[in-house]
């Protein structure tokens, strides 16, 4: 019975927690297409697809997906050298955008969360902070 009653509310517990990042994450999301379209668009493209050999696509990325803490980086800090994504290889410079960490995981919940991508895991501010050079 107490493993019955442990269970119940470990699940009520979970679900509280759930629905309350829901609402947090849509809200991030926002914010981060406002950031997006203000930073990235250029070279991302309005549709995430990138330019091709150019510009890496965000769009259904395996890179983006499969490399949080190195997408983070690259946001942050700026990135260049090889990079592959979905098997082609890109050699370009990414600049330092200047955006406050906040900006940061609001952008990465927002493309992580778009054009074919999808993220269980919001992306927040402590775990932007801990991310250095």
């Amino acid at each position: 019975m107490k493993m019955i009653l442990f269970f119940y509310i470990a699940a009520i517990i979970g679900a509280s927690i759930l629905l309350h990042q829901e609402p947090k994450l849509e809200e991030s999301i926002q914010r981060g297409a406002e950031i997006y379209a203000d930073f990235c668009v250029t070279c991302h493209m309005g549709n995430g697809e990138g330019v091709p050999y150019t510009f890496p696509p965000l769009a259904k990325s395996d890179y983006l997906m499969n490399n949080r803490e190195a997408s983070i980086k690259g946001i942050k800090y700026g990135q260049q050298g090889e990079l592959t994504v979905n098997g082609i290889v890109y050699n370009n410079i990414m600049d330092q955008l200047g955006l406050e960490d906040e900006e940061i995981a609001d952008v990465m919940n927002y493309i992580l969360n778009s054009w074919g991508n999808s993220s269980d895991q919001m992306v927040t501010l402590e775990e932007v902070q801990a991310v250095t050079k």
